[in-house]
């Protein structure tokens, strides 16, 4: 029993916040992250382990082309270094929420090495074929997917909050910079000692990185209730994202530039092999030249941000992003190509590092891995099987309409996308808030499933408006663990509102009081109890469910009450 709002207690922050002061730097500038020392130790050794990872990429699609493959084969490369993620991402997501993220991503990264270690070992000895050649590309892309939403999910925990958009430009630079490095490394490798020596210098690259977390004194997670099971965290991560309107608009814009601007990825090699006529090491060059222009992007990128906003960034970079595909797949002047590349890196980071920067804004912290894994489902899931349609394309129709037909539709469904579904704007504040009324002292955790009533007073000039205040309440309480949720008017008074909400276990319903809240949920519910009747307040009951009251066939027993009859005045 008690009232809605009863203690409006705010807690410190989400989550462990960085280990050193903050910085004394310009506000807002790119290089502020770098001067806190983990985060800058962390990103020199991602982009060490980038440039191996990129390195291993052309000697891989290289490889598959030395061992027979076509088009669409080299175009599988890319499938098997994305669809594990696809596949494995959301419950890596989970554990992210419930696991120590710095042992996870130990863990994931001894998985990557392990993969990159042996694809060397056997190519040194000539007995990779290309089905182990994808087995093995998948099986980094497995450390790769249990890592991924972790490194993700603590970024909050190495640099402040307002520095989240600098450092989510700095790690695109990063991924970049190692693609401008990397492939021409790659290929300068690939022709005086073969792929093998790219893959073991990939498999190298790891170390550092392990190094890094190794070192790294992470404090333990504040858990009140203890770890989740791993199956109630993927659900609970996939009803905060159902839930979540602002970061659907993230994932959405998301999925529909990743499968249409995964056609240029996909078949740049075969562009190289085939039209432009080019060896190993002018494909790196290709790729370096999208990586230089991610790099001068990165720079550009603040001082758009801010005349521009989200939605005209995003629009305005993914469809000069589509005309540079089309003149990549049709014109054949190796300068025109390269200058189109370029340019392409430019448009690619100034899509994706705004949409990362918004979903490390838009989550709190008890659900930012699992969340996040649902962001890395939607690009990498939208690059694999936008690899497998453009790749099938190329083979039957040729790679200029490979190349056309993903650019046209990326300019065509980017605005309309954007006007349907647009990106949010404003700040909305995802740290954790203690909002809820203290739960009744005898709520066991394993009881279930918990029934929560509370009646609201509203006076009839005021029900309008206190209906569409409680529609993002109800929004909250799904994200927050409710199953099921209704607002309800009481046909023979008017002035009582009724709302119900279901939780799985009494276990969940102590989440939502203790781990769950955020003081964006006390915002919208303040906004609703701004409309209550003066000098009332909502009375909360937590009813659970009691198969003891069910009566057995034939036998005598208490009538199980109905939802009406305990609402009924008494």
């Amino acid at each position: 029993m008690g009232t809605v709002g009863g203690t409006g207690e705010a807690e410190s922050g989400a989550g462990p916040g960085p280990s050193e002061t903050p910085d004394r730097g310009r506000p807002g500038s790119l290089w502020a992250p770098l001067r806190r020392r983990l985060f800058r130790a962390l990103w020199i050794a991602q982009l060490v382990a980038n440039t191996g990872t990129w390195m291993q990429i052309v000697g891989a699609q290289w490889l598959m082309g030395d061992l027979g493959g076509g088009a669409f084969s080299i175009a599988l490369v890319q499938t098997a270094t994305t669809l594990p993620v696809f596949l494995l991402v959301v419950p890596a997501g989970a554990l992210g929420d419930i696991l120590d993220r710095r042992h996870l991503l130990l863990v994931s990264q001894a998985i990557t090495f392990t993969g990159a270690a042996a694809l060397a070992a056997l190519t040194a000895t000539g007995v990779t074929t290309q089905a182990l050649l994808l087995a093995l590309s998948a099986l980094m892309a497995v450390g790769q997917a249990f890592s991924t939403p972790a490194f993700q999910a603590i970024q909050p925990e190495l640099v402040g909050r307002e520095e989240i958009p600098q450092a989510a430009l700095l790690n695109g630079a990063n991924g970049n910079l190692a693609r401008a490095v990397g492939p021409a490394l790659g290929g300068v490798l690939i022709a005086l000692s073969g792929p093998a020596a790219t893959f073991a210098l990939n498999a190298a690259s790891f170390l550092g990185v392990i190094a890094v977390l190794f070192a790294w004194r992470r404090p333990p997670d504040h858990r009140p209730l203890g770890a989740e099971y791993i199956h109630d965290a993927i659900r609970a991560g996939a009803r905060y994202v159902r839930s979540a309107p602002s970061f659907g608009a993230v994932l959405w814009c998301t999925v529909t530039f990743a499968f249409f601007a995964s056609g240029m990825w996909a078949l740049l090699p075969a562009l190289a092999r085939g039209p432009l006529g080019l060896g190993a090491g002018g494909y790196g060059t290709l790729l370096g030249a999208v990586g230089l222009g991610a790099i001068a992007g990165a720079f550009t990128l603040p001082r758009l941000g801010v005349r521009l906003g989200q939605n005209a960034i995003v629009a305005s970079a993914a469809v000069s992003y589509a005309v540079m595909m089309a003149v990549i797949g049709t014109v054949g002047n190796l300068a025109v190509v390269i200058a189109a590349l370029f340019l392409s890196g430019m448009t690619w980071i100034a899509v994706l590092s705004t949409l990362g920067a918004s979903s490390l804004l838009l989550l709190p912290e008890w659900t930012r891995a699992r969340a996040l894994a649902y962001y890395q489902l939607a690009f990498m899931g939208g690059q694999a099987i936008g690899a497998l349609v453009w790749g099938a394309v190329a083979g039957h129709t040729g790679l200029a309409a490979a190349f056309l037909l993903p650019a046209a539709a990326l300019v065509l469904s980017t605005p309309v996308g954007l006007r349907r579904v647009p990106l949010p704007t404003g700040h909305l504040d995802m740290r954790q808030a203690r909002h809820f009324p203290e739960p009744p002292s005898d709520l066991a955790s394993h009881e279930g499933p918990v029934l929560v009533v509370i009646e609201w007073c509203v006076r009839p000039e005021n029900a309008a408006a206190f209906a569409a205040a409680m529609r993002p309440v109800g929004q909250a309480r799904r994200r927050t663990g409710a199953t099921m949720w209704g607002l309800f008017r009481d046909m023979e008074d008017p002035d009582v509102f009724v709302e119900t909400f279901t939780v799985a276990t009494a276990y969940e319903h102590l989440r939502q009081h203790f781990e769950r809240g955020t003081i964006r949920d006390r915002e919208l519910q303040e906004q609703a109890l701004a409309l209550v009747a003066p000098g009332t307040r909502p009375h909360v009951r937590h009813l659970i469910w009691s198969y003891a009251a069910l009566p057995g066939p034939g036998a005598e027993g208490p009538e199980l009450m109905s939802l009406a009859s305990l609402l009924r005045p008494r």
